[in-house]
């Protein structure tokens, strides 16, 4: 635990150990920290695998254009980011495009539409 998250922890644990709403924000908040680590490792990382296949040499002044369309190159960042996406639906779930507000607004749209067809008549 780091420094900052264990002193908040003692700090303000024992006033929402209780709190259920505490203990979800919290663990979402996790979740979300992991996966922007992630990205961050993995931007790292692929940066590092394409510029060191793009230049062969050691020195970092020959470019390779062999490796520009070579395979090896990308693989591991596609395979990589397949991962990634995974992880990332994982974190943000379904509500990435349609969350709850998108929902409520539906339901309340389709009842404003359906009370109005009723009073058509009237």
């Amino acid at each position: 635990m780091g420094r900052y998250r264990r002193r908040m922890y003692e700090e303000y644990g024992q006033e929402f150990t209780n709190d259920e709403s505490f203990n979800i924000a919290y663990r979402k908040v996790k979740k979300i920290k992991g996966f922007y680590s992630h990205l961050k490792v993995y931007i790292i990382v692929n940066l590092i695998i394409i510029v060191s296949n793009l230049s062969r040499d050691f020195s970092m002044i020959k470019f390779n254009d062999n490796g520009l369309f070579d395979w090896n190159t990308y693989s591991t960042a596609f395979y990589w980011g397949i991962a990634l996406l995974i992880h990332a639906f994982s974190v943000f779930g379904p509500d990435i495009f349609f969350n709850r507000d998108w929902e409520q607004k539906k339901i309340q749209e389709y009842m404003n539409k359906q009370s109005s067809n009723n009073n058509k008549w009237e």
